[in-house]
């Protein structure tokens, strides 16, 4: 899908001044991080992010309608500034017809994507009941194999599927830990949902899940 596209169908979705606002651009969390940036604009809020889709080509980002008044006198000001958008003109922080974001964004658009990210790598991280269930299969992958192929090569097929994946889980905890520290740093805070995972929001911010992600 075009980035016209994905632009229009979101603003659609501002304009009906939904509570939720839903994008799912096929590619990279840097992609769903411009585009959440200009609905951040639009008077939302970061919410989850996730993979789906076939092959999990889609990274799915829900945003939140912001209810504070600093929230609606950006909507107001961006209402002005870009009277056109998602109809061939110009977009908040984006240079017109891509997601490259403009100098005066590129910050925010990074700080998003490490909040893509840190959410969608969650999948890959591994938690022990995922991690059982991906051992459990090379097991049992290493006995099927003994029909087929000498006791020596099922085991060493079997044996370095769990090699990879105890790599894979570890690169994923490892680069996971690198992005919760610049999130920190930049001034969010942790917390743990209600699934057990952790998550990162800004300050006075709650859990989404509801209309109101700054409800107490």
């Amino acid at each position: 899908m075009s980035v016209e596209r994905h632009m229009a169908g979101m603003l659609q979705q501002i304009a009906r001044q939904q509570d939720v606002v839903e994008i799912a651009p096929q590619g990279t969390p840097r992609k769903a991080a411009a585009l959440a940036y200009v609905a951040e604009q639009y008077g939302y809020t970061y919410g989850t992010a996730c993979r789906t889709g076939f092959k999990n080509s889609l990274v799915q980002v829900r945003m939140y309608r912001d209810p504070r008044p600093e929230a609606r006198v950006r909507e107001a000001a961006t209402l002005t500034a870009h009277p056109q958008a998602g109809n061939g003109g110009t977009v908040p922080g984006l240079d017109r017809g891509s997601l490259k974001p403009l100098p005066g964004a590129t910050d925010a658009v990074v700080v998003l994507k490490d909040l893509v990210t840190f959410d969608v790598m969650a999948q890959y991280v591994g938690d022990r009941k995922q991690k059982t269930v991906v051992y459990l299969g090379c097991a049992v992958l290493t006995a099927l194999l003994f029909a087929d192929k000498s006791p020596v090569e099922a085991v060493a097929t079997g044996g370095l599927l769990a090699v990879l994946a105890t790599v894979a889980f570890q690169v994923g905890t490892v680069r996971r830990a690198g992005i919760a520290r610049r999130l920190t740093a930049a001034g969010f805070h942790a917390v743990t949902d209600e699934q057990g995972a952790q998550r990162f929001l800004r300050p006075g911010q709650q859990l989404p899940g509801h209309a109101n992600p700054f409800a107490a």
